[in-house]
C-alpha cells in the first residue's frame, strides 16, 4: 500500500521527471484560468467587502516544475488587471504553496523568487508542506484556494481492500469481474470521506465568502493496477452530491470537458506515454515492487511500440475520462 510519503511526482529536471512530463496537467490548468479570473473580479471588485488591503491565495497540491506557479500567477495577473481597470491600488498578495513533504520544494522555492520580485502588486510567498486532508492554515485566513489535478489522490488506499487482502486487479478475469463492484465502491467510499473532510477543513480556513477553484479527473473506465494506488476519479454527480451534503460551499460553476486533444498531444508516442506514467507513479511503484523501473520502462515501451497507433490509441480510449473544473463559494 502506498504511503503518504511516497505519493509525490518524480523529482528533478531529467527526462522522466514530472517537470518534463506535465504538459497534459498544464493544459488542464489553462482551462481553469477563466474561472480564476472571474473569482478575482468578484473578490477585488468595487462592491467587494472581503479584502482589507490584502489577499491570501493558496495552491494545494502544487507539485513542482513549470506548473507549480501557474494558478497563482493567473490570480496575480488578474489582480493587477482588475485594479488597473478600477483605478484602485492593488492589495498586498500572500501566496502559499502546499504539497506533501517529499515534494521537490527546492525547485518550487527557486521559482517563487520571480513572484517576490513583483512590485505591483506586492507579493509575499511561503511554502506549507503537509497533507491537504489536515489543517494547514489559521481560521478565516484565506481568500482563494486553488487545486488542480490533485484531489483525485486519496489520503490512503481503501481500508476495506487492504484489511481483507482483496487485490485491486486479480489475475483471474472471472474473479476480477465479480470483485469489480466491491473495489469500485471501496474507492468511492474513501473519496467521499476524503473530499468531505477537505471541504470541512477549507471551510474553516477560508474567510466568509472566500472562494475555491478546483479541478480533478472524473474517470469513466477505471484502470486498476495490481497494487493499491490511492487514486479515485469521481463522477460529476458524485462531486456535486458530496459538496451539497457537506454544506459549507455553494457551487458557482461546474464544467466538464473531454481532454482527448491534450492527451493525444502529450501522450502521442510510446516513450512519451511511458514517461508520463513514470513521472506520476514511479515513487509508488518502487516502494511496492522495488527497483524495477528500468524493466518497467523497457517492457511498456516494447508493448506499445509493437503497434503504436492501434494499441496506444486503445489504451487512451480504455482509460478515457472527463475533467471537472469547479468554482465554489464559502457560505
Amino acid at each position: 500500500m502506498a504511503s503518504e510519503q511516497m505519493v509525490h511526482m518524480s523529482q528533478g529536471q531529467g527526462e522522466t521527471s514530472y517537470a518534463r512530463n506535465s504538459s497534459f496537467q498544464k493544459a488542464e490548468q489553462n482551462r481553469m484560468k477563466s474561472l480564476i479570473e472571474a473569482v478575482i473580479a468578484e473578490l477585488c471588485g468595487s462592491r467587494s467587502t472581503l479584502l482589507t488591503g490584502k489577499i491570501v491565495i493558496a495552491d494545494l497540491g502544487c507539485s513542482s516544475g513549470p506548473n507549480a506557479l501557474a494558478l497563482v500567477s493567473t490570480a496575480i495577473n488578474a489582480i493587477h488587471s482588475q485594479c488597473v481597470h478600477l483605478q484602485q491600488p492593488p492589495p498586498e498578495v500572500c501566496v502559499l504553496l502546499n504539497d506533501l513533504p517529499d515534494n521537490d520544494f527546492n525547485t518550487v522555492v527557486k521559482s517563487l523568487v520571480t513572484l517576490r520580485q513583483s512590485k505591483d502588486p506586492v507579493v509575499l510567498t511561503g511554502v506549507i508542506p503537509g497533507s491537504f486532508y489536515e489543517r494547514l492554515f489559521t481560521s478565516d485566513s484565506l481568500h482563494l484556494v486553488c487545486a488542480s489535478n490533485s484531489l483525485q489522490w486519496l489520503s490512503k488506499a481503501p481500508e476495506d481492500l487492504t484489511r481483507n487482502h482483496i487485490p485491486v486487479f486479480d489475475t483471474d478475469e472471472h474473479v476480477r469481474r465479480e470483485r469489480f463492484p466491491l473495489v469500485r465502491e471501496a474507492y468511492a467510499h474513501q473519496f467521499r470521506n476524503d473530499f468531505t473532510l477537505f471541504l470541512e477543513l477549507r471551510a474553516k480556513e477560508l474567510v466568509s465568502g472566500g472562494r475555491m477553484v478546483i479541478s480533478l479527473g472524473a474517470i469513466d473506465k477505471a484502470k486498476f493496477d495490481s497494487f493499491y494506488v490511492p487514486v479515485h476519479g469521481p463522477s460529476g454527480e458524485e462531486v456535486r452530491e458530496i459538496i451539497e451534503e457537506e454544506g459549507s460551499f455553494s457551487i458557482r460553476e461546474m464544467r466538464a470537458h473531454d481532454p482527448t486533444t491534450e492527451m493525444n498531444t502529450a501522450l502521442s508516442t510510446p516513450r512519451k506515454f511511458v514517461n508520463n506514467l513514470r513521472a506520476l507513479f514511479e515513487p509508488i511503484i518502487v516502494q511496492h515492487f522495488g527497483d524495477i523501473m528500468d524493466e518497467f520502462v523497457r517492457t511498456a515501451e516494447l508493448h506499445w511500440s509493437l503497434d503504436p497507433d492501434g494499441s496506444l490509441q486503445e489504451e487512451r480510449t480504455r482509460t478515457s475520462r472527463a475533467m471537472l473544473v469547479v468554482s465554489l463559494a464559502k457560505a
